[in-house]
């Protein structure tokens, strides 16, 4: 019987998620959804000394932002909870316990200082098969010894016994068979008194074993730990329930070599976690995607094509299209470089695949901010303005540059402008195109621009120069959409009102 796919996305809440982070926890989610398996989230704080308050609300929220959806988890229960490692103490001593009843695991009271002599006298010391004979453990005292150093609240770690001489293998589907000498490796520890929680390496992997984890999708960074985890599904005896290990590609700087970090974010003035991360610590804030203007789609469909490609050349696909399409054959198995500007580029695509409806909600806290009281303007209204820029647009944040002067009339004049085509007759030419526009029934774009091009013509003007005058008194500035297209949702009252305007407030140089 085929084994239910079933992935897990495995944060430790010391902080906000990084962007490459995301991308793992979008992989496992495309690679669950295209198989009808589950994606769980499981909060790894078995690290007590950096937890950071709201890190796990903020991973929760990140996720449902990018719409990764969670089947099992903290806040959606299952049935193999709970899902937060804190809170399976009970679980990790009991199966602490199983190790060291069967001799794969020993109890070690070597203190920071003993452990620093150590380094100090043996060249790349480590605690292994070469050296545990030699430190302060229950392999080297009495039963009585450690029953009571225990007793007596002397702190201790378990460490996973490894022996030497093994080809520890590790199955990858993307990067095939991997062989690991076991010499190489060392007597991790698995559980410290001190906190009365596991380590990383000996939760990790029960919790994969008791949650039915079939695969574990993770970084890169992560590969040299799997030859200690495949040792211990052993020790465990669940060898035929092991999941397949795929270890994905790294995030590289945009320029240079090196792993993608927060300061290659500052530095090049991209964001590095998808939501803007308040630190609770030194006040510090870091921006976000969601804060900087990009949609959700646009992100999930920017990192997907990081280190994954659909094996031909689309590039703007949807999460369902991302999710039919998915593969690790073809996933690289070098690192990808973060091209940021790549994904102002999804932005600006997927703001054109947007309703000019739904861009002006987008558009509406920004009008707010900018004073604008909203009473003033229906929905129709901000929707067309939107509407007409849409296409000079990469972020929400980008309209108001682009569309201001339907909310507020203008109250200087660009220079340069004025210079070029504002000439001593112009407040003349201008009042008769008040006078030609004030009789006019019909203000819609179609209708109007040939009545005004032909007063033009008849009257022997200069297309250019009066064309961007008229532009000018009414927009400010000699750029913008379709002139007629802007009188026409403005209206006779306002585009009339505004000529007047600067026919008496622009002065030939």
């Amino acid at each position: 019987m085929e084994r239910e796919v079933r992935v897990r996305f495995a944060p430790s809440p010391t902080g906000p998620l990084h962007i490459g982070g995301v991308r793992t926890a979008l992989f496992n989610y495309l690679f669950a959804r295209q198989n009808g398996g589950k994606m769980i989230l499981r909060i790894e704080d078995t690290d007590s000394h950096r937890f950071v308050p709201g890190a796990e609300d903020y991973i929760n929220e990140s996720l449902a932002w990018l719409g990764i959806g969670i089947d099992e988890g903290v806040r959606e229960g299952g049935p193999y909870g709970p899902y937060k490692q804190s809170e399976r103490r009970d679980i990790y001593r009991e199966h602490v316990k199983m190790l060291l009843d069967a001799d794969k695991a020993y109890i070690a009271f070597d203190t920071p200082d003993e452990l620093e002599k150590a380094r100090a006298a043996t060249p790349n010391f480590q605690y292994d098969a070469s050296t545990r004979m030699s430190m302060r453990n229950s392999l080297t005292m009495s039963k009585e010894e450690v029953d009571k150093l225990i007793a007596d609240d002397n702190q201790y770690v378990v460490r996973f016994k490894i022996e030497p001489g093994r080809d520890v293998e590790v199955d990858d589907l993307l990067r095939g068979r991997v062989v690991i000498k076991s010499d190489i490796l060392d007597d991790k520890v698995l559980y410290k008194s001190a906190d009365d929680l596991p380590t990383y390496h000996l939760a990790n992997i029960v919790d994969d074993h008791l949650m039915k984890i079939s695969h574990v999708i993770r970084g890169e960074e992560w590969l040299p730990s799997a030859p200690l985890h495949v040792l211990l599904y052993e020790a465990f005896g669940w060898a035929d329930t092991m999941p397949r290990f795929v270890h994905l590609p790294l995030l590289l700087k945009p320029d240079g070599k090196g792993k993608l970090s927060k300061r290659d974010g500052d530095r090049l003035g991209f964001p590095v976690f998808p939501l803007e991360w308040h630190d609770p610590k030194s006040g510090d804030v870091s921006s976000g995607y969601r804060e900087s203007g990009y949609l959700p789609e646009a992100v999930v469909n920017f990192l997907a094509l990081l280190g994954w490609n659909p094996g031909d050349d689309t590039e703007v696909m949807s999460m369902q299209e991302l999710i039919d399409k998915f593969s690790f054959e073809h996933c690289s198995r070098s690192g990808a470089k973060f091209a940021f500007e790549k994904g102002k580029w999804f932005n600006h695509s997927y703001l054109m695949e947007t309703t000019d409806a739904e861009l002006a909600e987008l558009y509406k806290p920004i009008l707010i901010e900018k004073g604008v009281n909203l009473v003033d303007y229906s929905d129709e209204y901000i929707a067309k303005a939107v509407g007409m820029v849409k296409s000079r647009i990469n972020f929400v944040r980008d309209l108001w540059e682009q569309t201001d002067f339907f909310f507020t009339r203008p109250t200087s004049y660009d220079p340069k402008a004025v210079k070029k085509r504002w000439s001593e007759d112009m407040p003349r030419i201008m009042g008769e195109l008040v006078e030609l526009l004030e009789v006019q029934p019909d203000f819609t774009s179609q209708v109007l621009e040939p009545i005004v091009l032909g007063w033009i013509a008849d009257n022997g003007y200069h297309l250019g120069n009066v064309m961007n005058a008229f532009r000018l008194t009414v927009v400010g500035r000699c750029t913008g959409p379709h002139m007629f297209d802007i009188t026409e949702l403005m209206g006779k009252d306002e585009s009339v009102a505004r000529i007047k305007l600067g026919i008496e407030n622009i002065h030939a140089e």
